[in-house]
Formats: structure tokens, sequence, C-alpha cells
């Protein structure tokens, strides 16, 4: 028994129960994720904002939160009030669009394009339209309760901000309480979780932000239709570390191919291939570091589980867990090694 109670009592033994306690809480919470999750990253932005605006601009902090939930809040019911309508009539076009080229026979020559087509019409591509087709409808039809859970995060994130001394003060307390050793568990997983999936997730929206300016930009130079509703897929689709890229070159050369031809597609395959070069060269090694140095076999099967078992979550969120994961069991990349970290 002495035996048993000395192994539960090791550091490692420890911590694994305590993580795989956090674990299970997760996932008895499963119904409210996306409040939980949406919080996180709201507050975790916005207090990063805050910080460096806080560098240049020396006035109170609560002030500078209270003004940036001001912008926030104002932008976002703006953007539903007037481009909401414009995004669903502008996808409801894209989806035309793109179920069009596949229903009518291809007018080329091609070989390349027609081998790429029959490989579309082999594999019935158009079940997955008509699964998207289902899918914005079903977004449609809960954009009332997404509204509310983005209203509640930005709530709660609100005040976490504006009392962040306040609840670090009191939680600090538990440190000396009969769960101290509980708390001292937490306190190590919290700060691996903000200094590594914090980290990524700040630096995914900042990449796929400027990704989708510079996409957006070149497109408008192509002449393409719908740029709205293009912006915002491609925004959502830069937040798919490496696969994003690629997927958003399926509907993007499809197009393409409708309004101009070959030509067209050529010049979406270079935008395509400078965008990637900018994130993979100069964007990635400047926001990512060495953190998400990961094979790309490990990047895809990761997207691949993350998508099937949390769907949309998943794909967004699986590198960044994966990364956290690595540095809680002290994995270190090559690239860590070799640089002595």
């Amino acid at each position: 028994m002495e035996e048993v109670i000395r192994l539960f009592q090791r550091k490692g033994v420890k911590r694994f129960l305590i993580f795989a306690i956090l674990m299970f809480i997760i996932y008895l919470l499963r119904s409210i994720i996306n409040i939980i999750l949406l919080t996180f990253i709201f507050s975790f932005l916005i207090n990063g904002l805050e910080r460096f605006i806080s560098k240049y601009v020396p006035i109170n902090r609560k002030v500078t939160v209270l003004l940036l939930y001001t912008f926030a809040v104002s932008g976002l019911t703006y953007g539903a009030v007037k481009y909401l309508p414009v995004l669903v009539n502008e996808i409801s076009q894209l989806i035309n669009q793109l179920t069009a080229f596949y229903s009518k026979p291809l007018a080329t020559d091609n070989q390349v394009l027609i081998y790429i087509y029959d490989l579309l019409q082999k594999y019935e591509i158009t079940d997955y339209i008509n699964l998207g087709v289902s899918f914005l409808v079903k977004s449609l039809n809960d954009i009332s309760t997404t509204g509310i859970q983005i209203l509640l995060a930005l709530i709660l994130s609100l005040f976490f901000l504006l009392e962040k001394e306040r609840i670090i003060n009191f939680t600090s307390k538990f440190k000396q309480s009969k769960v101290s050793s509980f708390y001292a568990e937490l306190e190590y997983f919290g700060s691996k979780f903000v200094s590594t999936f914090g980290k990524v997730i700040e630096a995914q929206f900042m990449i796929a932000t400027i990704n989708t300016v510079i996409t957006t930009l070149f497109l408008w130079l192509f002449g393409f239709p719908q740029l709205f509703a293009l912006a915002i897929l491609v925004f959502i689709l830069g937040l798919i570390p490496v696969a994003g890229v690629i997927i958003s070159l399926i509907p993007l050369t499809i197009i393409a191919y409708s309004i101009g031809g070959f030509m067209k597609v050529i010049y979406v395959l270079i935008m395509i291939a400078v965008v990637h070069a900018i994130e993979a060269y100069i964007l990635n090694p400047k926001l990512m570091s060495s953190k998400t140095n990961l094979p790309v076999f490990y990047t895809f099967i990761i997207l691949i589980f993350g998508e099937h078992f949390f769907g949309v979550w998943g794909l967004i969120l699986g590198i960044p867990i994966f990364v956290f994961l690595l540095d809680v069991l002290g994995v270190k990349t090559v690239d860590a090694v070799k640089n002595g970290e």
C-alpha cells in the first residue's frame, strides 16, 4: 500500500493524473466549449493588443481595454448589419459558380485540365459541394446561436481583462490552501498553455490577416467577383496551418478558370506560390519561431484527426494543441535542439 502511495506522490505521476482530470472536466464542458475557446482567444488577442498600445500611448490600461472592446463590438455590429446580407448573397453566387463548373462539360483541349476535371468527377466532388451548401444553410440557421456565443465570450473576456490583477491576486491565494499541489500543477499547465497555444493562435491570426490582405489585393487586380466572400474564405482557411493555402487553391482555381480560362489559372497559381513563399519564409520564421516547425506529414495527420473529432475547431486548434502537448512532454523540435534550446 505504501508503494502505491509513493507512486502517486511522484511528480510525474501526479502531473499526469491532474492532466487527465483536466481533460475529463473539459469533456464534461464540451457543450460550452465554443464559449470557452472564444473567451480565451478574445482575451489573449485583446490583451496582447492592449499591451502593444500601452507601450506607445501612456493611458490607463482599463480605458484602453474599454476602447478596444467598444471598437470590436461596434465593428462586429456594423459588419453584421451592413455586410452579412452581402456575404450571404456572394456565398450563394460562389456556390452556384462552383456547382456550374462541375455540371457542364469542360470546353478545352488542355490534357492537364481534362485529367484534373476527370479526377474531380471520379471522386464526386459535387457531393462535397452539396455538403457545403447544407453546412451554409445550417450556419445561417444557427447564426443567432453563434452571435449569442460570441457576445457571451466578449463579455466574459471584457470582465476578465478589466479585473485581471484582482483575478490573479485572488487565484494566487489557492497556493497556500489545502489544494496547493493541485494549484501548482494548474499553474504549470496554464503557463505552458499561454506560452505555446496562445502564442501560436496569435501568430496564426496575424498570418491569416496578412495573407488575406495580399490575396484579396491580387484577386482584385485579377478581376475576381465576390471579393468579400472570397476574403472571408481565405481568412478562415488561413487559420489552418499549411493546409489552408492548399485548400484555398481549389475554389480559387475553379473560379479563375470560369472567368478567364487557363491563363487566369496560371495567374492564381503564381499568386498562391507568392503568398505561400511569404508565409513560409518570412511570416512563419518571424512569428512562429521554432515552436511549430513540424514535419508536413505530422501537420496533415493532426489536421485530419482534428477535423474528424472536433470539426472546424480541430482544423484551427489542432496544431496549437499538439505544440502545447509537445511542450508539456518536454519534446523539442530538431531545429530547437540544433539551436541549443
